[in-house]
């Protein structure tokens, strides 16, 4: 995969910020696609966050917002102030902007609205 145009037919649709238009379109193979765009190389962590993203969406159509993760983390770790550094750490970029499109979510409704 040497292009735009290589990953492009790799994809579902996306919007022009990278975000599928069709979260339904989403599968497993397609995060670290995503992912490369960003070079970010996906570990254990990150599936922990994406699949909990992938399992929020089914259940409620949506995605949620980054405070229910870092509280989802804090349960499997103990520790808030942690989660919340490491759900940082792990999406640089930022919650929204990143894990929710590697997710193969639509663009956040927050984040059109910080625009």
């Amino acid at each position: 995969m040497n292009s735009r145009a290589d990953l492009d037919t790799l994809l579902p649709e996306c919007d022009n910020e990278g975000y599928l238009l069709d979260p339904v379109q989403w599968s497993r193979a397609h995060a670290p696609l995503l992912a490369a765009q960003d070079n970010l190389a996906l570990i254990d962590a990150h599936w922990q966050v994406i699949d909990f993203i992938r399992d929020w969406y089914a259940d409620n159509e949506s995605v949620p917002e980054a405070r229910r993760v870092i509280q989802h983390l804090a349960e499997a770790h103990g520790d808030k102030r942690a989660a919340k550094h490491a759900l940082y750490e792990l999406f640089p970029q930022g919650y929204g902007q990143q894990a929710s499109r590697i997710a193969g979510m639509r663009k956040p409704l927050k984040l059109m609205l910080d625009v």
